[in-house]
């Protein structure tokens, strides 16, 4: 398959008014939520997911169309399409791939879309000795861009690298919206699985002043005592 009606037909063709109804209430799509205005066919992430490899053939310039597509689900099959063929693709074609990423963000406008995408291809792009892009993204006025900056570190601390994580999540503490809490304490968690002492040594300077969510997120996994002790403010740092 490597046409793009073809692709848009068969994707339409799985769509479930009842499942649809259901992700437009999961995803907070109502007037004043983070999600307003989105549009839900009702097609489960599996069966997306299995769309997608099948559609390996589709090139980069319909994959992109789709990507602007008002149709949520098309634009997940859209990115995973873009993370597939960044894998497998030369230098020249991974940098076109990182660039059309982030001039799309308008698009990439929930956090399954940015969580599914934003390490495998801004996160494996960035040159971990520049924080530029990152830190632009991360003072962004779009909350989605701010979400884009901390989640593409996840493909550095994945391999052990954690600088950048700290370095965004730093810029990220104060920030005003839940669902940034939830990925900078996601990412801080991540840390701690791979090195405790890197996340305590965070905590330390933060823990007092962070949002809530962030802390409860990021210190989830720890022993029950010393997890208490982070809550009251009791903790010996």
């Amino acid at each position: 398959m490597n046409s793009l009606p073809v692709l848009t037909q068969e994707i339409r063709a799985l769509a479930d008014p009842e499942v649809a109804e259901f992700l437009q209430r999961f995803f907070k799509t109502a007037p004043g939520e983070y999600g307003h205005g989105d549009k839900f066919l009702g097609i489960r992430v599996p069966q997306l997911r299995t769309l997608a490899k099948r559609a390996h053939a589709v090139p980069l310039d319909d994959a992109v169309a789709l990507l602007t597509s008002q149709w949520h689900e098309e634009r997940f099959v859209a990115l995973m399409l873009l993370v597939n063929l960044y894998r497998r693709s030369s230098p020249p074609v991974r940098e076109q791939i990182y660039r059309l990423y982030l001039a799309h963000t308008r698009c990439i406008n929930n956090w399954d879309l940015v969580d599914s995408s934003a390490e495998h291809i801004v996160g494996a792009h960035i040159d971990p000795a520049r924080l530029d892009t990152l830190s632009r993204l991360a003072r962004s006025d779009s909350l989605w861009e701010r979400r884009i900056a901390m989640m593409s570190t996840f493909h550095g601390i994945r391999r052990g690298e954690f600088s950048d994580a700290l370095t965004i999540a730093t810029l990220l503490l104060h920030d005003p919206h839940d669902l940034i809490h939830k990925a900078v304490g996601w990412m801080l968690r991540e840390i701690g699985k791979r090195d405790p002492m890197q996340e305590r040594k965070f905590l330390a300077r933060h823990y007092a002043t962070m949002p809530r969510t962030m802390l409860r997120y990021a210190i989830e996994r720890f022993p029950e005592p010393e997890r208490q002790a982070y809550l009251r403010g009791t903790i010996k740092v």
